[in-house]
C-alpha cells in the first residue's frame, strides 16, 4: 500500500537500532535495500557495504555499486549518527568535531552524489534522522543537539530546491528510543526521562521506522516536504 515494492533505497547505519530496524521494515515491504555502516555488516537487505559516511569518496561508491547492483536509486535514509557528550565547558575540540563530521557532515556525503541523479529522474524521497535534542536541547548534548538541528535546516533547503524536480525531502525526529545509545544511560538518568514523557515509555526502533517508510512512500507522503515528523511519546510537539 505504500508503493515501496522494488523501488531501491539506500540506507546509512543500519547495522544497528533505527537503521536495522528501518532496513529491515523496507525489505519486509519490498524494497531492494542497499545500506553502509564503517562496522558490523550482517545479512539484511539486498546489499550490505562497509563504508563511513564521513568518507566522501567512499560515500560516491557506495551509490555507485548501489545503482550497478540494485538499480537506480529512489530513496535514501540518511540515519547513521554518534554521540560524545559532555557538558560545554569541557567539551572538547575533538568531541565537537567528530559527531558534526558524522551526523551532519556525513548526511553531505551521502546526499551529494545521490540529488543528480534523483533530479535527472524528477523523482525521489530522501529522509534524514535528526532527534528530540535537536529540536529542544539536551544538557551536555551541545555537539549532538547542533548536529542534529542542521540537519532539519538541510532538509527545509533542499526540500525547497528539489521539489521542481519532484524530489521530496523530510525529517524524522525520534525521541527517546531503546537503541544502543539508550544502553548508555544510567538507570536513575532513564527513570527522570520517563517523568517527561507523556506516555511514559520510551520508543521502539520499529516505530521509528515506521514513520520513515511513511515518509518515504509516494502515496502516503507525496504531498510532504519539508516537514519534520516529530515521533517522541509527546515529550516535544
Amino acid at each position: 500500500m505504500l508503493d515501496l515494492e522494488d523501488k531501491v533505497i539506500l540506507v546509512t547505519g543500519g547495522s544497528r537500532g533505527i537503521g536495522a530496524a528501518t532496513v529491515s521494515l523496507l525489505a519486509q515491504l519490498g524494497a531492494k535495500v542497499a545500506y553502509n555502516d564503517r562496522s558490523g555488516l550482517e545479512q539484511r537487505g539486498s546489499l550490505a557495504l562497509q563504508f563511513d559516511v564521513t568518507d566522501a569518496k567512499g560515500m560516491e561508491e557506495v551509490v555507485q555499486r548501489t545503482e550497478r547492483e540494485l538499480g537506480p536509486i529512489y530513496g535514501v535514509v540518511a540515519n547513521a549518527g554518534i554521540t560524545q557528550d559532555n557538558f560545554f565547558p569541557k567539551l572538547s575540540h575533538e568531541q565537537w568535531k567528530a559527531v558534526i563530521d558524522v551526523n551532519l557532515t556525513g548526511v553531505f556525503n551521502t546526499v551529494k552524489p545521490v540529488m543528480p541523479l534523483l533530479y535527472k529522474r524528477q523523482s525521489g524521497a530522501m529522509v534524514f534522522i535528526s532527534s528530540v535534542v535537536g529540536e529542544q536541547g539536551n544538557i551536555g548534548q551541545a555537539n549532538y543537539a547542533a548536529s542534529k538541528a542542521g540537519l532539519i535546516g538541510l532538509a527545509k533547503t533542499l526540500a525547497l530546491e528539489g521539489a521542481r524536480y519532484g524530489v521530496r525531502v523530510n525529517v524524522v525526529a525520534p525521541g527517546f528510543t531503546e537503541t544502543n545509545m539508550l544502553k548508555e544511560v544510567s538507570d536513575h538518568v532513564k527513570e527522570k526521562i520517563l517523568q517527561t514523557i507523556p506516555l511514559g515509555r520510551f520508543g521502539k526502533p520499529e516505530e521509528i521506522a515506521w514513520a520513515v517508510a511513511y515518509l518515504l512512500s509516494p502515496v502516503a507522503a507525496g504531498y510532504i516536504t519539508g516537514t519534520t515528523l516529530s515521533v517522541n511519546g509527546g515529550r516535544h510537539t
